[in-house]
């Protein structure tokens, strides 16, 4: 029996609990000893030490002949698996879940568009995972999905977040772990033309999240659709923008803006009807979180209610006996986190929809201090842009760190982007020309010396100059060419009195040694180009664009 049927049999078989209520997937997620209440009424939980964030090295995408050539293997995130194997885990996921005395599925969908809207059917044994597809999946809507491209081809997701694999029974088949120092355990796995995706040995919410966030990801080109790793928002007047960086760069922070309704913090289309979000919540980071800084995420989290009305999972961070958090508590994690509905959060547009952004913002927390914090990139300067996607690794954050590190990765989201990197930069550049689309460059990192010597910008500074991009008033003054990074930076900035911040030299008592690190980053965009990029073809035009060469 193929694994497709067997999936059938669980959802329509008489022990499965599928799409109970959300106050029953909350009571028995609760009686079931998976979560705690905590004193506002969230529910808190943790997970085994592996699980408290991705396991890239574990998420695997089957090889097969009808996908192999529009995948990047090459990629260190594409990391290919046999279909056998495939196969031999899918079976021992569905053996457990037969055996397994609680059944839960949930029917979702990812895309607020109805136009590409995917069907997605969960089972799992775990109440918190079906919870949080109810929380982070939008709701089942049969008359909506009829007009979907996938309307007749779901996607089908078995989960078992506690499960361990039997070491021996894929030994040479599945990488050695070396924290276990034998076969890994773990499989995230995707099989995309079969549209199979198993969970298994992986406690963590995020890993369901981003194996359906990698499926639209490669599914939706296909389909002339560009799959974003961002958040968006519109303003009173209806202008869309989109936001896309890394973690630690702001996109959550600067997107939760009180005067323009978000769509969605982390996961977009943009498609010939406009922007729209995939998904229904938010998974946002909590540690360090506070109520005064980021009001709005912090009332999502932890707004008092009943317990069985509230069901935001408040995922490994520090909590005290008597049911309080501690966010700026790191022993166990720094990647603590917080599932919830969109509808928690105050100015949100509900249809999650919006019409063709006007502006694009890149988001960098460039730790060496030499990228200016606010920027204006050409078409052929942001898909180079989009192509490196730039950060940094702050000092301190890893052992045996003691400079920042440079990190690349593709479109703001390099794991979650299985696609030959040419299609989605072609993508890009396509809509922004279409439609006019403004791109921005934004630092949010530091300013006047690298991280432990100059000062991390302040967060007012960076909305004033968000502000002004959002607005267009940054569209009518006068600009410079950076030297070493190529963008345009502009002479003066609404809302900016003092704009020596505007030029990176002019805030180091050095700019000396400013001139001299920026030389040093921009070689190893260079480097990094060649690596990811000198066999891929891409037009010379955007290659020229790279800082260093």
């Amino acid at each position: 029996m193929d694994h497709r049927t067997r999936i059938e049999r669980l959802l329509g078989g008489d022990g499965v609990k599928r799409n109970i209520a959300r106050s029953r997937m909350i009571e028995e997620g609760v009686d079931n000893g998976e979560a705690m209440v905590s004193a506002s009424g969230a529910l808190a939980t943790w997970t085994p030490t592996e699980s408290t964030g991705r396991s890239p090295k574990d998420t695997v995408i089957v090889e097969r002949a009808e996908s192999r050539d529009s995948i990047d293997w090459t990629s260190p995130n594409n990391i290919p698996v046999d279909p056998e194997t495939f196969d031999m885990v899918m079976s021992d996921a569905l053996d457990l879940l037969e055996k397994s005395p609680r059944l839960y599925a949930t029917d979702r969908m990812l895309g607020a568009d109805p136009a590409y809207a995917l069907p997605v059917h969960t089972v799992t044994d775990w109440a918190l995972t079906a919870l949080f597809t109810d929380n982070m999946f939008r709701p089942w809507d049969e008359e909506l999905l009829a007009g979907s491209v996938f309307a007749d081809q779901p996607f089908h997701l078995v989960v078992l977040p506690y499960h361990k694999l039997d070491p021996d029974r894929y030994q040479g088949r599945l990488r050695i772990d070396p924290r276990l120092g034998h076969t890994s355990t773990m499989m995230v796995g995707m099989d995309m033309d079969r549209r199979l995706g198993v969970v298994f040995g992986s406690a963590y919410g995020g890993s369901v999240k981003k194996l359906m966030f990698t499926v639209m990801n490669y599914l939706l080109p296909e389909e002339g659709i560009l799959p974003l790793h961002c958040s968006a928002n519109e303003g009173e007047d209806g202008d869309s923008a989109l936001l896309l960086g890394l973690s630690g760069t702001g996109k959550t922070t600067l997107s939760a803006d009180p005067s323009r309704a978000l769509l969605g913090d982390d996961e977009h289309g943009w498609s010939d009807n406009g922007i729209s979000n995939f998904e229904n919540g938010c998974y946002a980071k909590l540690i360090d979180l506070s109520a005064e800084k980021e009001p709005e995420i912090h009332n999502a989290c932890f707004h008092e209610d009943d317990y069985r009305s509230h069901g935001a999972i408040i995922e490994n961070a520090m909590v005290y006996p008597w049911g309080e958090f501690d966010l700026y508590d790191d022993r166990f994690t720094p990647n603590s986190r917080g599932s919830y509905p969109l509808r928690y959060l105050t100015n949100i547009k509900e249809s999650s929809r919006a019409g063709h952004p006007q502006t694009i913002l890149f988001l960098t927390a460039d730790a060496n201090g030499v990228i200016p914090p606010v920027s204006r990139l050409t078409r052929q300067q942001a898909m180079l842009w989009f192509l490196m996607g730039y950060t940094s690794k702050l000092a301190g954050t890893e052992t045996g760190i003691t400079e920042p590190v440079t990190v690349f990765s593709r479109f703001f989201g390099e794991p979650f982007m299985p696609r030959n990197p040419d299609v989605y930069a072609t993508m890009l550049g396509e809509r922004m020309e279409r439609h006019g689309t403004s791109v921005y460059l934004i630092n949010t990192g530091w300013t006047g010396g690298p991280y432990g010597q100059g000062s991390r910008i302040d967060l007012p500074l960076t909305r004033a100059m968000v502000n002004a991009a959002l607005s267009g008033r940054l569209e009518d003054v006068e600009y410079r060419s950076d030297p070493v990074f190529k963008v345009q930076v502009p002479l003066t900035c609404p809302g900016i009195e003092d704009t020596s911040i505007l030029t990176p030299e002019l805030t180091w008592d050095d700019p000396a040694a400013c001139r001299t690190r920026a030389e040093k980053l921009a070689g190893e965009f260079a480097e990094h180009f060649q690596k990811a990029y000198g066999d891929k073809g891409i037009p010379e035009e955007i290659a020229r664009e790279c800082p260093g060469r």
